[in-house]
């Protein structure tokens, strides 16, 4: 069965997810695959992640889907969950000044 997704079935504002240099790519690479990934095997995913999003042509878009959604897993805009998660905290600490 072939599904075929027409413009009109993404939600507004998503079209740059098809203009990601990840699309067709395994997600397996952006994505934790258990909690039980060796740390030096999590690095070199996420490196390899984080190149594919080097010259991605949509970087601000994703990373600002990213952030505004606060997505908790995965690789996204070319920033790790726990780089999201930094950023986030300094974002709170200078709103609580």
């Amino acid at each position: 069965m072939n599904i075929i997704e027409h413009p009109s079935d993404r939600p507004p504002g998503w079209d740059w997810r098809h203009d990601g240099s990840c699309r067709g790519t395994d997600t397996d690479m952006f994505f934790t695959p258990d909690d039980h990934e060796q740390r030096t095997i999590r690095a070199r995913r996420e490196r390899r992640a984080k190149q594919i999003c080097q010259d991605c042509p949509v970087l601000p878009q994703c990373r600002k889907h990213a952030l505004t959604a606060a997505e908790r897993y995965g690789i996204w805009g070319g920033m790790s969950e726990t780089e999201r998660a930094r950023l986030g905290r300094r974002h709170t600490q200078r709103l609580a000044r």
